[in-house]
């Protein structure tokens, strides 16, 4: 069976926020497609009026056709991924085969997939450890698991590759590219086009809760895979060494500051966050044009 993804002018507003304005594109079967958009473009807003955890104030989301206001789908029908924290905080005592292992008897999934996925996400060896001892990059490896755990015909994840270092995005194009020649739907989210560009086959890109088109649509993506953001800490070696592992390009100014190209503030400051480096400054600086 064929399993489409329709966005339809879809639109959500919050009091007098737009966060999504008249969205429409498609993600078909057998492809990857990718969701890129700067954060705040309204990419999460739309994955979940796509889940049915919000409801659109106008337009349609559907998969295969179907709608699932305020209903989400279980996991064999959508194998979904919105955020890695919520896998992570309620489980960081339990190892790895333990968590997947109750969310397979919770759902009544064969006990045999666990080491299947544990496998998939080259988490095999790490089955055994605390997922609160888990990296970033291991974290979204085993919220990717949790996704395809029921073995689902549908895969959606917000920003799935975010945390991969080179490796890991390399293992993250090959594992989608398989999900969708074996004819599944998977779309994935981000916001670096340098993430994004070899994983996908088709890049729906937003701003502002907007389709973008063309080549306004190009301009951003160049910009956004050349942002860079400055930053200071008194470890500067330590996440020099962190940021570069996470993919990153870094420059040691004479100041002593960084500048940081590939990684987005956010996630620059969720690296120093978990290693526990102090930061002084973050900030994103001008695009690149």
């Amino acid at each position: 069976m064929v399993i489409m993804i329709e966005i339809r002018e879809l639109t959500k507003r919050y009091g007098d926020v737009t966060a999504v304005n008249g969205l429409s594109f498609t993600a078909g079967a057998g492809r990857v497609t990718g969701l890129l958009g700067p954060a705040g473009a309204g990419k999460s807003t739309t994955l979940r009026l796509l889940l049915g955890l919000n409801s659109p104030t106008a337009g349609s989301a559907a998969i295969g056709g179907r709608e699932f206001r305020d209903c989400p789908p279980g996991p064999r029908e959508v194998g979904a991924l919105l955020d890695t924290h919520s896998v992570y905080c309620p489980h960081v005592g339990d190892t790895a085969r333990e968590f997947l292992t109750g969310l397979a008897r919770r759902h009544g999934i064969q006990h045999g997939r666990v080491d299947t996925v544990l496998d998939e996400t080259g988490l095999t060896e790490a089955g055994q450890r605390r997922v609160g001892t888990f990296s970033l990059g291991m974290r979204q490896r085993l919220g990717i698991a949790c996704a395809l755990l029921a073995d689902p015909p549908v895969l959606v994840l917000d920003e799935p590759l975010g945390g991969l270092d080179q490796p890991g995005l390399v293992w993250a194009r090959a594992l989608f590219q398989r999900l969708a020649a074996e004819g599944r739907t998977v779309l994935v989210s981000g916001q670096l086009p340098v993430e994004l560009a070899d994983v996908v086959d088709e890049l729906v890109v937003i701003a502002r809760g907007e389709l973008v088109a063309g080549q306004r649509a190009a301009r951003l993506a160049v910009r956004g895979g050349r942002a860079r953001v400055s930053v200071r800490t008194p470890d500067v070696a330590v996440l020099s060494a962190l940021l570069a592992d996470e993919g990153a390009s870094v420059e040691v100014n004479d100041d002593n500051s960084l500048t940081v190209t590939g990684l987005s503030a956010q996630r620059i400051g969720d690296v120093a966050f978990l290693n526990i480096v102090p930061l002084h400054e973050l900030a994103p600086e001008a695009p690149v044009r």
